[in-house]
């Protein structure tokens, strides 16, 4: 069997990162941890792995702006790295943190430039929102988005939150349209019977409801809600009597994301 190497990205204040090394084990890969001075310096090279994955946390005690300061240094610093890792077929995944790093990267929604057209701000609510949510895969007119680490998710997928700058906003509706037509909402909060909600169903008030995106490609993919806290039918918080699940929802995404590399990488 082909191995597949996941390099786990992380800094200062990075606090989910064995947890997302846990969930990419558990799918087969092999996972290194990769500080991202090490990467900068050239003592380690971003080359040598298949996948990037950007844990969740709080990079830099997200001084200035959640995210904001490791995503300056992947723009300015690994700026060719990154292109290379791209231009081969490579995956990328942000959760939470990582989410809001992709965007303010510039690497989500994505364009040539790496130049930010959305933002990841704070929740509505104005406060540090911790629950459970619920989620459903986007279709536009009945055709599912383009994303390679959700494909099969089910209509209803229940994940973590745990987040304080979480608002989903981009900068013009022109961009908003664009990304629905192009396939790259990924996930959008909902309530119980899988319809868009308000608070608290959207924890943050996330335009569109949505909670992840993905690029053109669908190979780069960010989303707020954790996915490595529901690995396992017992980390439900319902579990009595899903013994029989074995999985819980978020072990498919790091699954598709190793199968996907392993078979095309």
């Amino acid at each position: 069997m082909k191995s597949v190497r996941v390099c786990i990205l992380r800094t200062g204040g990075t606090n989910c990162d064995k947890e997302t090394a846990f969930a990419f084990s558990s799918a087969a890969a092999e996972v290194k941890f990769i500080h991202v001075d090490r990467l900068v310096a050239g003592d380690s090279a971003l080359s040598d792995f298949h996948i990037l994955a950007i844990p969740g946390g709080f990079s830099y005690g997200d001084d200035i702006a959640a995210g904001k300061i490791l995503a300056n240094e992947l723009r300015y610093k690994l700026n060719g790295d990154l292109r290379k890792f791209i231009s081969e077929g490579k995956l990328i995944i942000g959760i939470c943190n990582g989410f809001q790093i992709l965007v303010k990267s510039g690497l989500l929604p994505g364009n040539e430039d790496f130049r930010q057209e959305a933002s990841l701000i704070i929740n509505d609510s104005g406060k540090f929102e911790d629950r459970w949510v619920y989620l459903k895969p986007y279709q536009h007119k009945g055709r599912l988005n383009k994303c390679i680490w959700t494909r099969g998710s089910p209509d209803k997928v229940y994940l973590p939150v745990a987040h304080g700058e979480g608002k989903f906003i981009v900068k013009n509706k022109e961009l908003l349209a664009k990304l629905k037509i192009s396939g790259q909402v990924v996930f959008q909060y909902t309530d119980e019977d899988g319809k868009l909600a308000g608070y608290p169903y959207n924890p943050n008030g996330s335009e569109e409801n949505i909670a992840g995106i993905c690029d053109v490609t669908g190979r780069i993919f960010g989303l707020m809600p954790h996915p490595e806290r529901h690995l396992h039918c017992l980390q439900h918080p319902r579990w009595l009597g899903r013994t029989g699940h074995k999985r819980g929802d978020g072990f498919a995404i790091f699954r598709n994301g190793v199968e996907y590399a392993r078979k095309n990488l």
